[in-house]
Formats: structure tokens, C-alpha cells, sequence
């Protein structure tokens, strides 16, 4: 889905909530996974304007699971390193978002060109 402000971070924030009950995730797990796609989504709209959420549900091996993959052509992450410390931020906020993800989820993968764009893709297994 088309992530390009606020209103395509709650829709999909509620779609990825939707899939993750479908999976048959409990409730505390649905709210993880929300809160990780609203990080994502959110990072895209503050920080490269357009970009794009996939969700799919992942079988893999017997364990179920879902995957978040968002994408962006903004101007990437200059320094990962630095980004992925908690409290960094360049743009005035609490610099949560990537470190707090990466806590969130079960599986966490960035790569980014700085200047051509971002990529994060996250997995979150059933229990």
C-alpha cells in the first residue's frame, strides 16, 4: 500500500493489525505489530514523503508469521549506526522509531543508499 501521509499510516497500521489476527496472533502481538507498521509508515511520510508498506503472512518450516517490508526513494540514512541508537533523531523526535522496532520485532533488516532511498523489512512470529 501507498504510504504518503498521515491517513495511509493508520490504514496501514489497521490492515496490517487485520492480517496479524488473521495469522492468529494474540491480542498483545497485534498491537506490536500495529505499532511497528506505524513507526515504519511514519518514518516514510516525515522523512522521504511517498513510499510503500507490504504486508504478507509468512509459513515457514511449520512457524507462521508476518512480514513488513517499507520502502522509500527518499533521501536515505546517512549513518545506520548512529540512526539505530536510541534517542537519535534528525528531525526533532524522540529517535524511537528504528531502534524501537528493532525491539518490537522478531527479525529486523535495513539497508538504505543514502540519497536513493530506504528499506526495512521486519518479521514478527507466532508464538
Amino acid at each position: 500500500m501507498s504510504i504518503d501521509c498521515d491517513a495511509d499510516i493508520v490504514s496501514a497500521r489497521q490492515k496490517g493489525r487485520e492480517l496479524a489476527s488473521q495469522c492468529g496472533f494474540q491480542t498483545t502481538d497485534l498491537a506490536v505489530i500495529a505499532t511497528a507498521i506505524s513507526e515504519l509508515a511514519r518514518n516514510i511520510v516525515r522523512y522521504a514523503v511517498h513510499g510503500e508498506v507490504v504486508l504478507r503472512l509468512l509459513e515457514v518450516n511449520g512457524r507462521r508469521g508476518i512480514e513488513v517490508m517499507a520502502t522509500d526513494d527518499g533521501p536515505g540514512i546517512p549513518d545506520i549506526t548512529l540512526a539505530m541508537q536510541d534517542g537519535y533523531s534528525t528531525s526533532g523526535g524522540l529517535g524511537l522509531g528504528l531502534p524501537g522496532t528493532r525491539r518490537l520485532m522478531d527479525e529486523f533488516e535495513l539497508k538504505s543508499d543514502f540519497g536513493k532511498g530506504t528499506n526495512v523489512t521486519v518479521r514478527r512470529w507466532k508464538r
